[in-house]
């Protein structure tokens, strides 16, 4: 099967066209789709027809499937599915998780060994709003000054789910309260601040807004004033791609070189999603 890949974005991000990803993919196809994601960082896959598990099938074939400390989202059957949704069932309760990512972060950096990708697919959208915003790190690494890149060379960063848990809760929706259950698999981690891409060899910046709050070896001073800055750099329009949503788009992002955020939508609308993540290393 032949396919094609355009642009999304002067500096990075992809569309690819002419696969149906319902069907198992050649050896052949799934090594090229496989380096066009590790390269561009954000792959676009429109008019996809996916089941739960034809979704997790083609995941797992970029390594095992993580599952989210939000048990209670997962699709039943398939438990390395979460929903993303404000849809809600005939009580009233929230059958996926509704307020999640609307603020930059990786998914899952807060892990010792993170997310290496993720996997989106767009069961309904709304009509209007809802779209997620992607910033290049590797090109946001390369674009700082050098004095910069030596104040962060060879350092570390603290990232923690439960940091800003209630911080990111956002005016539109309620984050869930964690169990003591959920809580007890959620302990802090360090992380380099600049990791090398296991593909690609590129470096890119490893630290988010909705996970990273800490350097570690410096004053608290010194810490909140280097990360605010990378924080600022990251997030500039000249590395941002923002994707607007269509119905059975399935869209893919390397964690290890971009960072990601949810905009709002009007709850009016129904939004209704299917996410799967990729097991990462350790950063290095």
């Amino acid at each position: 099967m032949r396919f094609e890949v355009t642009s999304l974005s002067p500096g990075f991000g992809g569309e690819i066209t002419g696969l149906d990803l319902s069907q198992p993919l050649t050896r052949d196809e799934f090594e090229e789709v496989k380096k066009i994601y590790f390269e561009k960082e954000v792959v676009v896959f429109r008019d996809q027809n996916l089941t739960p598990g034809a979704q997790a099938d083609f995941s797992r074939g970029f390594g095992d499937l993580m599952i989210h400390v939000l048990t209670q989202f997962q699709i039943q059957g398939h438990e390395e599915v979460l929903e993303l949704s404000n849809r809600r069932d005939a009580d009233g309760k929230a059958i996926g998780f509704e307020d999640a990512g609307r603020y930059w972060h990786s998914d899952i950096s807060y892990n010792a060994e993170p997310a290496l990708g993720t996997m989106l697919y767009a069961v309904e959208i709304p009509p209007e709003g809802g779209d997620t915003l992607f910033a290049d790190m590797s090109a946001a690494y390369e674009a700082l000054p050098e004095n910069i890149k030596r104040r962060i060379e060879g350092k570390r960063a603290y990232h923690s789910y439960t940091i800003n848990y209630k911080a990111n809760e956002s005016d539109a929706a309620t984050r869930p309260d964690l169990t003591a259950e959920q809580l007890a698999k959620l302990e802090d981690v360090l992380h380099p601040i600049v990791r090398t891409h296991e593909d690609t060899g590129r470096k890119a910046l490893f630290v988010n807004p909705g996970f990273t709050y800490r350097i570690e070896g410096v004053s608290e001073a010194e810490s909140d004033e280097l990360l605010q800055m990378l924080f600022a750099h990251a997030a500039e329009e000249r590395f941002i791609y923002r994707h607007k949503w269509r119905a059975h788009d399935l869209v893919c992002w390397d964690n290890r070189s971009t960072v990601h955020h949810a905009t709002v939508y009007d709850g009016k609308y129904t939004r209704h999603m299917h996410r799967t993540t990729i097991q990462g290393p350790r950063p290095v």
